[in-house]
């Protein structure tokens, strides 16, 4: 696996005080169609949420600290929604999550259930130093619609390898080519907390990822949680 450098920006926690990300990597191991154990947890974790939500879900605290933030970098909310509002809303129509392996069921589930973005992207093909941070100059980002490279504007949060955005506006889409797939090697999954989600939960659920990779993938997995005093990490 191409060695693994990782590092959040400090202006993401001078401009949003209180922010961490649990960080959980994974090699070595097999990923495929969701097995019945997990796919019930799903289910479980769909159908807490629909008891936990019964009115508008822009007003959630945990939602609505996202919708702040969007704000805060330009973004309009009721366009660009968080991972996890556009999830919440997805469950709540009611729909059943498509089950589509393992991994992302896994992160999905995680994410329904503490009600806190949590994506997986692919190892397999990075060639830069990870970094959450404040768009740059040079930076590109290839939509998964196959549309032309996007340049985003400066203030916005992105996660990129490199000048390449692997996600913009924090965590509202991942670029072309970031699937995990049934052969993909190597993953990680970050897993995003804003006040009032305490830094308690992100680390609970960060354990459960890797808990949950590690019963039912199987592999080495490797859990960190990153914060202001510790913003960064490398892995060979």
């Amino acid at each position: 696996m191409t060695p693994l450098t990782y590092r959040i920006a400090p202006e993401i926690f001078a401009l949003y005080p209180g922010y961490c990300r649990g960080v959980v990597v994974a090699r070595g191991f097999t990923n495929g169609p969701s097995t019945p154990a997990v796919t019930a947890l799903l289910r479980e974790a769909e159908a807490a949420l629909r008891q936990r939500i019964t009115g508008n879900v822009a007003e959630v605290p945990e939602i609505a600290a996202w919708r702040e933030a969007y704000r805060r970098f330009g973004a309009k909310p009721a366009e660009h929604r968080s991972a996890i509002e556009a999830l919440a809303r997805r469950v709540l129509k009611p729909d059943a999550l498509p089950a589509i392996n393992l991994l992302v069921d896994i992160g999905n589930l995680v994410s329904i259930k503490h009600l806190l973005p949590a994506g997986v992207h692919p190892t397999d093909a990075l060639q830069h130093g990870l970094a959450l941070r404040l768009a740059a100059e040079g930076d590109l980002f290839a939509p998964p619609d196959g549309g032309p490279a996007e340049t985003p504007p400066a203030g916005e949060v992105v996660f990129a390898d490199g000048t390449s955005v692997l996600t913009r506006r924090w965590t509202w889409r991942q670029a072309a080519n970031t699937q995990t797939l049934p052969d993909t090697k190597g993953v990680f999954f970050n897993i995003d907390g804003l006040p009032p989600t305490h830094r308690d939960t992100v680390q609970a659920a960060t354990a459960e990822v890797a808990a949950l990779v590690q019963a039912h993938c199987g592999g080495e997995v490797l859990a960190v949680l990153l914060d202001a005093r510790n913003p960064g990490f490398s892995l060979g």
